[in-house]
């Protein structure tokens, strides 16, 4: 059954959710910014979570398992150190 804001879901046999992701905000970094973790400094400590470092030198782009705040890298990474 249809719901607002793209959200349907189906009971039955199975549990079927389909939801629109919503509006996550996204911190460009760059590669002096690199390792990129979340929760970053700029976020309040409400917000907190456990510390997870995010690979954005490969895809260009990842997002936090916990919070779902994107990281997109703009620029390119620099090779070693």
């Amino acid at each position: 059954m249809p719901r607002e804001g793209g959200a349907s879901v189906a009971w039955g046999d199975r549990f079927t959710t389909e939801m629109k992701a919503p509006d996550l905000p996204v911190v460009e970094v760059v590669a002096g910014d690199l390792p990129v973790f979340c929760p970053n400094p700029g976020m309040p400590l409400w917000s907190s979570h456990p510390r997870v470092f995010l690979d954005v030198a490969g895809a260009g782009e990842a997002m936090c398992p916990y919070c779902g705040t994107r990281y997109r890298l703009v620029g390119e990474a620099k090779v070693g150190h």
